[in-house]
């Protein structure tokens, strides 16, 4: 089993930095970042009457935001070494607002995707290199919180992104919507540039070969790829509920803002369990059991989303419930998997590579979530099948997390504190 999370202690700290501050603000940039994303689910039905998507474009449009992260984490990685994280953060804002307003102005599918492209290229900067920047500005006593903090990022964002999302376009267009995350993703600008201490300066031997010997190092180690492929079995099925969620709502009566309120709660619900799991990691609670636990209940709580017909009134609050319960709980696992993975680079390698492998492994779930429950829809006339591909993937999560107890404690073994 995997051990109890004991606070690394030699966890590095920048010098100078007010360290509650510092890592609630890159927190904060991770919530922005994948705001982003969910701007677009409750969204999705006036892109479509006015350029004309149909479902399985639909499904694309949600899931093309994770292409950058597919193929660029272990790149970002390196250029965090090698650049410094704090400005790469940066870099990632100003992509994710350049993204959003380009996206507000397209009249064709194809800008709208490239768009979207553009801002998923910001958001893999503010997310890969977050996890690292809060270990280097946050005292080994705080580490766990913090990083149950980073683990909520996604939930958080969920909350405030369908709940922006569902008031504005009642109002307002979608394109304005799109203008409203870009002056969001701006202002983050000025507190993480006050806040967040100034990248040090590099070494004279962190050259480009060092950087890149780094993340060499860290991609030859075993542990981050099973850590990311777990991962991958819990947002292949979180993005697929979350994305289609407001159409599943609407398809049973709800209205549009009905359909994104809705979706919000179940999204922010997702903070409890995350910071919850930081909680019993404190007191010593074993990863492993708490990750098998969140799949379980993922798997039976999907069923009762899916595949039960609830209808209107009282059914649809029952399957809200279920929903709910899929996400709280659920939640759990990206706050685990994410202070196990600060942890998980080997001697001589690189956290922002640990977490940009990773980002590029479970982003594949990202990408083809959406695209996969889209299809299975089609296939079988409705969203009632759905469970089958959310049940699939606890159970290979569950297979993977006893994969990943034993490569950690070989590599303690291996490499004892």
């Amino acid at each position: 089993m995997l051990q109890p999370i004991e606070v690394n202690t030699a966890a590095p700290r920048r010098a100078g930095s007010d360290p509650e501050p510092s890592w609630v603000v890159i927190v904060c940039v991770g919530v922005v970042a994948a705001m982003h994303i969910w701007k677009l689910p409750s969204a999705l039905s006036s892109i479509d009457e006015e350029l004309g998507l149909g479902l399985l474009r639909s499904g694309m449009l949600l899931g093309i935001i994770q292409v950058a992260s597919m193929l660029g984490g272990l790149a970002v990685a390196w250029f965090g070494e090698r650049l410094g994280l704090r400005r790469m953060l940066v870099a990632g804002l100003v992509l994710l607002a350049a993204g959003s307003c380009t996206g507000a102005i397209a009249t064709e599918v194809a800008l709208l995707m490239a768009s979207r492209a553009v801002e998923g290229i910001g958001f893999l900067l503010c997310t890969v290199l977050a996890p690292a920047l809060i270990r280097e500005c946050c005292p080994p006593s705080r580490l766990n919180a913090a990083m149950a903090g980073w683990g909520a990022f996604q939930g958080t964002a969920a909350l405030f992104g369908f709940t922006v999302s569902a008031l504005l376009l009642e109002t307002v267009s979608w394109r304005v919507l799109w203008l409203v995350m870009a002056v969001f993703a701006v202002a983050m600008l000025v507190p993480l540039l006050k806040l967040v201490p100034a990248d040090k300066a590099r070494p004279s031997g962190q050259s480009t070969k060092s950087a890149g010997r780094m993340v060499l190092t860290t991609v030859r180690s075993i542990g981050p790829w099973v850590a990311g492929l777990v991962f991958a079995c819990y947002t292949i099925q979180w993005m697929a509920v979350m994305g289609f969620l407001p159409s599943i709502y609407q398809a049973v009566g709800a209205s549009s803002l009905t359909a994104g309120l809705l979706t919000a709660l179940v999204g922010g619900v997702n903070i409890i369990g995350a910071l919850g799991s930081g909680v019993f990691l404190q007191r010593g609670s074993s990863p492993n059991a708490m990750l098998v636990a969140c799949f379980v209940v993922m798997a039976v709580s999907s069923v009762g989303v899916f595949a039960i017909n609830w209808g209107a009134g009282v059914g649809l609050i029952a399957q809200l419930g279920f929903a709910v319960l899929f996400s709280m709980v659920g939640g759990a696992a990206p706050a685990i998997l994410s202070r196990i993975a600060v942890d998980l680079a080997p001697p001589g390698g690189s956290v922002a590579a640990v977490i940009g492998l990773m980002q590029q492994i479970f982003n594949v779930g990202n990408f083809f979530g959406p695209f996969l429950i889209a299809w299975v829809a089609l296939l079988v006339g409705g969203w009632h099948g759905s469970w089958w591909l959310t049940g699939a993937f606890s159970v290979l999560g569950i297979a993977l997390t006893g994969m990943l107890a034993r490569q950690l404690a070989r590599s303690k073994d291996t490499h004892p504190a």
